[in-house]
Parts: C-alpha cells; structure tokens; sequence
C-alpha cells in the first residue's frame, strides 16, 4: 500500500509533461521537423503552381528547409506538365520576410526624384553636378 503512495504522484507527473510543454510552448523537436517538411512541400508546391522561380521560393521562404520546398515544387511541376495545367499569376506580392531577431531597420531613403537623387525644394542638390576634387 504504501509503494502506490510513492508510485501515485509520479505517475501523475509524467502523465502532466506534455500539458506542461505545452503551456510553456516547448516543442517536440521531431514534430516540429515533421511540421517544417510537410510546410515547405506545400510551399514549394504553391510556388510552383504560381509560376515562381524555385530560387525565388527559396529566397521568399528562408526560414524553411530547401529539400522540401524543392521536392513539392518539384511534385508539382510534374503534376502540371501531366495534366497540362498551366501556371496562375499571383495576385498579391510575396509576402514579407519575418523580421530576425536582433536585426536593425534600415532607414528610408530621402525623397527624391526618379534617378534617386535627393532633392532641395524641388530643385537638385547643387554638389551632386561637381566633380569630385582632391
């Protein structure tokens, strides 16, 4: 009787671990890598279908393992050519990149012109024209 005692709370401990993980937001790590190869097939596959550039998916969706989004596009890419589909334009832009920790923003340029010059009360920075003297 008195080993269930001792048993008893640490049956429930363990019991408790994945409803502790989860409330702490620890992730499993094999469900995670699971998680990231089932998200880049869909990704490579969706670039695919929108006719992206498979260097363009990569770039777009860093984050992502490249062997994934390769073979979805890959599958993709030979579902179409068999069926004959043919490729849809996105209508949105890629989306932008998650900002990275610890990263810093880049400042916008100044307003200027269309060659990208700065401009002065509408009228163009006078040195700009000058050339460079030692």
């Amino acid at each position: 009787m008195r080993s269930w005692l001792i048993v008893l709370p640490f049956s429930l401990l363990v019991a408790a671990c994945d409803f502790i993980q989860q409330e702490m937001g620890i992730e499993d790590p094999k469900a995670k890598s699971e998680m990231l190869v089932a998200e880049g097939k869909a990704v490579g596959g969706a670039c695919r279908h929108s006719g992206r550039a498979i260097e363009d998916c990569y770039s777009i969706y860093h984050w992502l393992p490249k062997a994934p989004i390769f073979e979805g596009w890959q599958e993709m890419d030979t579902y179409m050519r068999t069926n004959k589909i043919e490729s849809v334009e996105p209508q949105l832009p890629p989306p932008p990149p998650p900002s990275q920790p610890g990263a810093k923003k880049r400042k916008a340029a100044p307003a200027g012109d269309a060659a990208g010059e700065a401009t002065n009360g509408g009228k163009p920075d006078a040195t700009a024209d000058k050339p460079a003297t030692k």
